[in-house]
């Protein structure tokens, strides 16, 4: 059986879910970001009494398609963006329809109308976020940061971070209240 679960954004969240579900005597087959499978069916009490656990831990459980798929969306941005060790060769459109076998413009559309905001403008916000991990790390250079995120240049990398923080890769790493946003709250 399959749990999708809204806010699993980090390996942190995974080893709090698997745990929490082994407190409930469940046995994880896999946990990975937004999904569980589950090696034995729970009744419909269970999945209640789960939903209610996880809203006080910050997660929810999803039941609807779209928000399944909104979710999916997220979670593989996220993990492209922050856990890839490759950068994509080819545009997060054109992997994104590969991935769901769906065309761009529907996921897009539905993207936008559930989230407010488009797969765009999240692909953005994701990558300034790690963008700044990696400036707070001081362990690349902006130009091996723009290679590893897939940026065409560092003048566009830095014309980016600045339009959405306000300040330059350089001043941002000379400001000492680095202040990241956490990935479950963008």
């Amino acid at each position: 059986m399959k749990l999708y679960i809204k806010n699993m954004v980090c390996n942190r969240c995974i080893m709090v879910v698997k745990s929490e579900l082994e407190k409930f005597g469940l046995h994880p087959v896999t946990v990975t970001l937004g999904e569980v499978e589950l090696d034995q069916e729970i009744t419909p009490a269970q999945k209640k009494e789960l939903a209610d656990h996880f809203k006080d831990l910050g997660f929810e459980l999803i039941d609807d398609k779209k928000t399944r798929l909104i979710e999916n969306i997220k979670t593989s941005i996220l993990q492209q963006v922050h856990y890839s060790e490759e950068p994509l060769k080819i545009t997060f459109s054109e992997y994104l329809s590969e991935r769901f076998h769906q065309d761009y413009s529907a996921l897009s559309k539905l993207f936008s109308e559930v989230q407010g905001m488009t797969i765009e403008q999240y692909v953005i916000t994701q990558k300034i976020e790690k963008v700044k991990e990696l400036l707070v790390y001081d362990e690349l250079s902006l130009s091996e940061i723009a290679l590893q995120l897939n940026y065409s240049s560092v003048s566009h990398l830095s014309k980016q971070f600045k339009k959405v923080t306000g300040l330059t890769p350089t001043h941002f790493k000379q400001v000492k209240e680095n202040k990241r946003i956490p990935l479950d709250k963008l």
